[in-house]
């Protein structure tokens, strides 16, 4: 008996990427065949983001390809834009199911009961049922295990819509977290990236501390590497930093989002720190892990970002030594207070601003890459082999390469850098 294809294709967050890894598991074990994105299928899973009108946007492009090529084809759609816009899916030719973030953990169950239907199911999308957790970590990547241990955001940014795509601040415990660890650890991942919609509030419906979660987990056996995805600023403690700094598990890299350097356009964004905060987090960490690799994110272009306020995030970054820059043009979301916002940022002048930033990150990552030619660095080599050549990060996240040896392939192994290549890729020799 011919076996059922079902392709995946994910859209957005890291998260997503670890429940779509998870759906395929769930496919897997009942029987299905997974094949790539582009390939025929019966079942097409679409984990969908809408952080940006463009996301929506090509999710609503690739689920018009999926019915082109699959016209007999089951087409399941989750995720925040099913969240925040099912009868909008639901309208497009070939779906036959969306679910919102609360039924995602039904996707699989659903998709069996699935009969010809003349009009999409829709389930799951009312904001205000949002609690249930669907617990996930990715799988198949040989070196590395994205872990999902936090979901939700009680934070009400004036430009996110994702409080009402996720739902509530929610976790699992942190004894069935662990578990999860140790189940990538029996699959022969080294390295676990920790991540949730906004990881560092882990424990609000548990009352457990992220620093708690962390000490765990670096108590699991096997666990060479565990980097944190994404912390808020005010939510990055001492303790948290000191853990990093004292535990050879965890990695000099943080990526904690800035989205201005201007404390005006901060309060109006109606984050939770000022820019003096975000200072003297990233001191604390320069201070105890001064090789740390720090990832930023930044949106441009939000209401009432004149020249000053810009150049004010513009100083910041080059002051506190950002490695890399994730720079966002400022989208609309409906719904959101930043809509009505006067002051719009004329869209020339943000595309401006964007490739202002753009140059920048690429000058700052290029400048921390050549403080680290010469020295030596331990690397997780990852096993595609691209060309004769195999790719790896270091332990503070610079992309090497070397001449593909497959003795070396997840495993952790010191290297000399050497060379600093396009996209600020570093030739590297293996020494140990």
């Amino acid at each position: 008996m011919t076996k059922k294809r079902v392709s995946f294709h994910t859209l957005g967050c890291k998260l997503n990427f670890s429940e779509s890894s998870t759906f395929a598991r769930q496919f897997e074990e009942g029987g299905y065949e997974r094949v790539d994105s582009s390939a025929p299928t019966d079942v097409a899973v679409i984990n969908s983001c809408s952080v940006t009108e463009h996301a929506d946007k090509k999710c609503r492009n690739i689920i018009r390809k999926i019915h082109r090529r699959n016209p007999d084809a089951i087409i399941a759609v989750t995720g925040c834009y099913a969240q925040l816009k099912p009868e909008e899916i639901a309208a497009i030719e070939g779906v036959d199911i969306v679910l919102g973030n609360n039924d995602k953990g039904d996707l699989y169950r659903r998709v069996v009961e699935l009969e010809n239907r003349d009009k999409a199911e829709v389930y799951g999308c009312s904001y205000d049922k949002i609690s249930r957790f669907f617990a996930a970590y990715s799988s198949g990547d040989r070196t590395r295990s994205f872990l999902k241990v936090q979901d939700g955001c009680d934070y009400k940014c004036a430009y996110c819509t994702i409080h009402y795509a996720r739902g509530a601040s929610r976790n699992i415990p942190i004894a069935d977290i662990v578990k999860e660890a140790e189940e990538i650890v029996a699959a022969g991942q080294k390295e676990i990236v920790i991540t949730g919609v906004n990881t560092g509030d882990f424990g609000r419906t548990t009352g457990e501390k992220f620093v708690d979660l962390l000490r765990a987990l670096d108590r699991v056996e096997g666990v060479e590497r565990y980097r944190i995805s994404s912390i808020e600023p005010n939510l990055i403690t001492d303790e948290i930093i000191e853990l990093c700094a004292r535990s050879p598990k965890f990695m000099p890299h943080f990526h904690i989002p800035l989205q201005s350097g201007s404390t005006k356009l901060l309060g109006a964004m109606r984050r939770r720190y000022t820019a003096e905060k975000y200072r003297e987090r990233i001191a604390k960490i320069r201070e105890l892990m001064p090789d740390s690799f720090l990832g930023v994110d930044v949106i441009v272009g939000f209401p009432g970002e004149g020249e000053e306020e810009f150049m004010e995030s513009y100083r910041l970054l080059e002051e506190v030594g950002a490695s890399f820059l994730h720079i966002f043009p400022f989208s609309e979301r409906p719904g959101t207070p930043a809509v009505a916002m006067p002051n719009k940022v004329q869209s020339r002048i943000a595309t401006e601003r964007v490739e202002r930033l753009e140059e920048l990150s690429n000058r700052l990552h290029a400048d921390f890459a050549r403080r680290y030619l010469g020295t030596e660095r331990p690397v997780l080599f990852e096993s595609t082999n691209r060309s004769g050549e195999m790719l790896g990060y270091t332990d503070n996240y610079l992309r090497v390469r070397a001449p593909y040896n497959e003795r070396y392939i997840n495993q952790i192994t010191t290297v000399r850098l050497i060379e600093l290549l396009e996209e600020n890729d570093i030739r590297c020799e293996i020494v140990g």
